[in-house]
């Protein structure tokens, strides 16, 4: 009647001698023969379906498969509803950025962050900039500084090649 799906075995499918039976409304009726226990369910026309098959012996419940199937993949659809997805989007800048570029560049992490994503902020350092490394610290910290109330600092700003990285995230609410 019905194929096995994320390891439930339905009626004939199940293989044991013996299983332990829970009725339609959760009373323990007992371990019994598989024939028995597949005659009860046919009589009050529902499935015998295996719910823990490492116990010994397996227990098997008297349900309607279907509407049990309908109301999983119901819950499904309501925890893929509420899960958020967290992108990272990212801020490039130079180590002479100017005051209002820079505050262009917060108003987008800002923008950003309260969306719930994360913040990569990125400084490139062209040619000979890359001496004075300290240019581009106090950018991300002048970056980090104005987004202080919706944001906190994930990762300090550390070099990787001729980039300086620092990650940002939302506070919790």
């Amino acid at each position: 009647m019905y194929s096995i799906s994320k390891g439930f075995q339905v009626n004939d499918e199940i293989r044991a001698r013996e299983v332990r039976v829970i009725s339609e409304t959760g009373e323990q009726l007992g371990i019994m023969h598989i024939r028995d226990a597949l005659r009860i369910a046919q009589e009050r026309s529902l499935d015998l379906v295996r719910v823990a098959a490492n116990a010994v012996p397996p227990v098997c419940r008297i349900m309607d498969y279907g509407r049990f199937k309908y109301e999983q993949s119901k819950h499904e659809r309501e925890a893929r509803k509420k899960q958020k997805t967290i992108s990272i989007k990212e801020v490039r800048m130079t180590p002479t950025i100017e005051d209002h570029d820079l505050k262009t560049k917060i108003m987008a992490c800002l923008r950003f962050l309260e969306e719930g994503d994360k913040v990569k902020a990125t400084v490139r350092f062209r040619g000979r900039e890359i001496t004075h490394s300290n240019l581009g610290k106090q950018a991300l910290d002048k970056l980090a500084a104005g987004v202080v109330e919706i944001g906190v600092v994930e990762r300090e700003a550390r070099m990787e090649g001729r980039n300086m990285i620092m990650f940002l995230a939302p506070k919790n609410p």
